[in-house]
């Protein structure tokens, strides 16, 4: 089974695209709906990030926007959350690799947003970036609601700059262009990994 990153900076599209390949019948991991889970009532995470944190769990859940405010701009309460969620989210995933090698799926997609910062492009045998102009990109994070310039450039300088992530990429996707182009990308790269299977097989 082939394992296909897909990763993207803040306001590039990555969400829409990995949608694009699910409408595909691939199978997609998607981290953002992982940590969802592992910060909802009951979930895995509730109890070490409150312990960790004090003050940012409400009604028995994370509260993810106190626990942004608590982490976003001090690094080392960054790296203890991420020694809390990373080992958990990592379970999520092997279950998700786990499931989807026992149903025959010739690859899935990990949807990563931090997937070269946090290492997992190493257990990924190719990598998909998803791109957009600059100026598109400030454009669509800057409509979303309650985000702030400084949030953006908070976000921003936690994340390896575009061109750098797309200097490593095995496929570049730009949303920039529209989404009738990336679906056509997307298409190409399934019957590519497709393809890539049934020879490994034969």
């Amino acid at each position: 089974m082939i394992i296909l990153g897909l990763t993207g900076s803040i306001g590039m599209g990555k969400s829409a695209t990995a949608s694009l390949f699910r409408d595909e019948g691939v199978p997609v991991y998607d981290a953002d709906a992982a940590v969802h889970a592992l910060y909802a009532k009951g979930g895995a995470a509730v109890e070490p990030v409150e312990a960790a944190f004090p003050g940012v769990t409400v009604d028995g859940a994370i509260d993810r926007m106190a626990l942004r405010e608590r982490v976003l701009d001090d690094a080392e309460a960054m790296r203890r959350l991420e020694a809390i969620v990373h080992p958990l989210a990592g379970d999520a995933q092997k279950q998700f690799r786990d499931k989807a090698r026992d149903a025959g799926a010739p690859f899935v997609l990990l949807d990563i947003p931090l997937l070269y910062e946090a290492g997992g492009y190493a257990y990924c045998d190719y990598v998909t970036v998803v791109t957009a102009p600059a100026e598109v990109q400030r454009e669509r994070v800057l409509s979303r609601p309650g985000m702030t310039e400084d949030t953006f450039e908070s976000i921003l300088a936690r994340q390896m700059p575009d061109a750098d992530k797309r200097a490593r990429a095995d496929f570049i996707i730009s949303t920039g262009h529209g989404f009738e182009f990336a679906t056509d990308c997307v298409r190409a790269i399934v019957s590519l990994m497709n393809r890539l299977v049934e020879e490994a097989n034969s």
